[in-house]
């Protein structure tokens, strides 16, 4: 597992989203650990393994933020009961509602079985020092987080050129936008949803935007 300054990178297995642990212990706010996305939820060995190793307990996490509302990365949240749940406030429409096809449950065989959002997050919010994106596309309600050298994105882009699927509750203009926007941003660490984590993260930006026919 690899640390990046205040953030754990943990790997998702099988279906499961890549997981990030922000370290906020530094700061004043009242949330000391922050989780980025908790995967599918159809097992926890792997992602409570990888919290003990930082030496911390999964009744520690105190915020889980999902980068959007889909399956793989919502249905883990469950697994933190005492952590509030933040999410963008179009996509929690969607979490909110049990019956709702925009989770994608359904393709996983499936259900989402935590329904409840504490915060509704909005372009410019901050997450310990992160800042909160919208990055539609993938979905309606996506974000990414970046605090000026990170770059934790979700389903928007992925490394080596990959971008989200668009035909399960996105959209390819709002996808263009959003790579633009992020085609923008110095960043030096690609923090992505799926797959691996890289450096020169510029670079992999770049080559998501020539996928899209962006130049």
């Amino acid at each position: 597992m690899e640390k990046i300054n205040n953030v754990y990178c943990i790997e998702g297995v099988m279906a499961d989203s890549n997981s990030y642990l922000i370290d906020n212990t530094d700061s004043d706010s009242e949330y000391n650990y922050i989780l980025v996305d908790a995967g599918t939820g159809q097992s926890n060995s792997n992602l409570f393994s990888k919290i003990k190793e930082i030496g911390i307990e999964p009744d520690d996490i105190d915020l889980i933020v999902n980068t959007h509302c889909h399956y793989d990365h919502v249905g883990g949240n469950d697994f933190f009961p005492n952590a509030k749940i933040a999410i963008h406030k179009i996509d929690a429409i969607a979490l909110r509602d049990p019956e709702s096809e925009l989770t994608v449950s359904s393709l996983f065989g499936s259900i989402v079985r935590r329904h409840d959002v504490d915060i509704e997050l909005e372009e410019g919010d901050k997450i310990a020092n992160f800042e909160v994106i919208n990055t539609p596309g993938h979905t309606k309600g996506g974000i990414s987080l970046y605090d000026g050298e990170i770059l934790i994105s979700g389903d928007t882009i992925f490394s080596n050129g990959g971008v989200g699927r668009m035909d399960i509750g996105g959209d390819p203009n709002d996808m263009r936008e959003s790579l633009m926007r992020l085609k923008e941003l110095d960043v030096e660490y690609l923090l992505p949803g799926h797959g691996p984590w890289v450096k020169n993260g510029n670079q992999h930006i770049e080559m998501s935007c020539m996928m899209m026919g962006i130049r």
